[in-house]
């Protein structure tokens, strides 16, 4: 699955000109994440033994419908079930449609957590795995250079805008609500080499 799930974000990356702030690396850093966190929930909550595939699934592709890329995130979720088609069943990839297409900074700001009942843990472990691999600079300066366009300082400049005004404050928001995420987020908070 995971194979066919990386192949899905090679294509897409191609396809529909996602750059490398939101392409492969990405994909495998918030996969790493949220096994990682579905390792410290699992034994509290063992209904994720049997969803692990869905949110591995959802972490590797998440970004591949985000609509800074796609004018149709419907249409490209539509791609993503065909190209999963042999993995999951319909309503197994009915739940990895509504985790990654809610899981987002914005729409959580804007609209909050969805309520996704026996799959609402799964839902914060992806949402939370995609929040940790932000606590990373790099990537939003690669966004803004390749995307926006902007010169290395100016992407700089506006990225630590961003830090301060955004990543800095998901503790602030209360956006981890797994114990494990509270104390990485933390952690990376610290690590942060860039001054803000």
């Amino acid at each position: 699955m995971q194979n066919q799930a990386f192949r899905c974000v090679i294509e897409f990356t191609r396809r529909y000109n996602i750059d490398e702030s939101h392409a492969i690396k990405h994909s495998m850093e918030v996969k790493r994440f949220a096994e990682q966190i579905y390792e410290s929930e699992v034994a509290k909550n063992p209904q994720l033994e049997s969803q692990k595939n869905i949110i591995i699934a959802s972490a590797i592709l998440h970004d591949m419908c985000d609509h800074k890329y796609v004018s149709d995130e419907a249409a490209v979720i539509g791609e993503m079930r065909e190209y999963m088609r042999d993995w999951f069943t319909d309503a197994e990839f009915d739940v990895i449609r509504s985790i990654i297409s809610t899981m987002s900074y914005s729409k959580v700001m804007k609209v909050g957590f969805p309520t996704l009942h026996e799959f609402q843990t799964a839902y914060h472990i992806v949402r939370e795995a995609d929040l940790l691999a932000s606590y990373d600079i790099d990537r939003c300066i690669i966004f803004g250079m390749i995307v926006e366009k902007l010169s290395y300082t100016t992407a700089s400049e506006r990225a630590k805008v961003l830090f301060a005004n955004r990543v800095m404050r998901y503790r602030d928001h209360e956006l981890f609500v797994t114990e494990w995420s509270k104390a990485k987020s933390l952690e990376l908070q610290g690590e942060l080499t860039v001054p803000l």
